[in-house]
């Protein structure tokens, strides 16, 4: 950690410390808001980012983590976890929830517990990069780790 690191990535490391993460957290020389330009940035494909998408469920927060490769079907969403509408959240909705910004979305170290789910095409790879609670920072870790780390429930989103 550096002096001039962003308060949003420290409170990240301070929390995955603290849950016994042991990922890597890189901080990129620019913000990657696409999770083609992170697995660029990163040398891997692009099915290796885990995106952390926040949803408004009805009003309540719900936090996706999908495969870079997959687009999140949100009709299909909707109906599995049984509310009537599934929509990307605001960037206010997304600061009040996680405390991040758009874009940098980690799937930890929120004000408050977000209800999470875990798209099960993540398991086919060893290693998943995921946002480290700034646009410009990415953690590596595993599928097992991610579901232990967030207390994620499976989820067929695509």
């Amino acid at each position: 950690m550096s002096a001039t690191e962003h308060a949003s990535i420290t409170r990240f490391r301070e929390e995955l410390d603290r849950l016994g993460g042991t990922g890597e957290v890189v901080v990129l020389p620019e913000s990657v808001h696409t999770a083609a330009l992170a697995a660029e940035a990163l040398g891997c494909e692009v099915g290796a980012i885990a995106n952390s998408l926040l949803f408004d469920a009805d009003g309540t927060p719900v936090l996706i983590l999908t495969s870079g490769a997959h687009r999140v079907d949100t009709k299909k969403v909707a109906a599995l976890l049984r509310v009537h509408r599934l929509r990307r959240a605001s960037p206010d909705f997304v600061r009040e929830h996680t405390g991040q910004v758009i874009g940098g979305v980690s799937p930890i170290a929120h004000p408050a517990p977000v209800p999470t789910y875990v798209d099960p095409w993540l398991r086919r790879r060893p290693v998943v990069w995921a946002a480290a609670g700034h646009p410009s920072a990415v953690f590596s870790t595993s599928y097992d780790e991610l579901v232990r780390l967030t207390g994620a429930r499976s989820l067929e989103v695509a």
